[in-house]
């Protein structure tokens, strides 16, 4: 098995990823009662060495739901018959994943309507008072 690239700057260390493989379900005929074809993906980001401290703490409060108690990130594939194809799939969604856990979202940064774009609201609004005061009877 070879290294998991993530980004340019993350690689995970083959070393540190385990891969089990089980009976799948579903269609198949005889192959699938035969051949193990379900991948299980493990990789523990708790002890990995390939993340520094601050990406591990985003990761944790990011993933902490798809994590076991020991930390393990788990991603199963049975998607083809082939174990092979069920390999890779699982290797790239174990790396979307990541990748997608370690975006941090560019922080918004307020901003104040221009002074055209208050007159032109302030104008609307007047002018939308002045339709609602038209349709009054005049008696009142």
């Amino acid at each position: 098995m070879d290294d998991l690239r993530i980004t340019h700057g993350l690689v995970i260390p083959a070393q540190e990823l385990s891969e089990s493989f089980t009976r799948s379900a579903g269609p198949g005929g005889q192959n699938v009662n035969k051949v193990s074809t379900k991948v299980e993906l493990r990789w523990n980001l708790v002890a990995s060495a390939a993340l520094s401290e601050r990406d591990r703490a985003w990761l944790l409060e990011r993933l902490g739901r798809k994590l076991t108690a020991a930390g393990d990130l788990v991603v199963r594939s049975s998607r083809t018959r082939d174990q092979s194809r069920n390999r890779a799939d699982a290797r790239l969604q174990l790396a979307d994943l990541v990748r997608a856990g370690l975006h941090r979202p560019r922080r918004r940064v307020a901003t104040k309507p221009s002074r055209g774009a208050v007159e032109r609201r302030i104008t609307g609004k007047k002018r939308r008072a002045q339709i609602k005061r038209a349709r009054k009877p005049a008696d009142e």
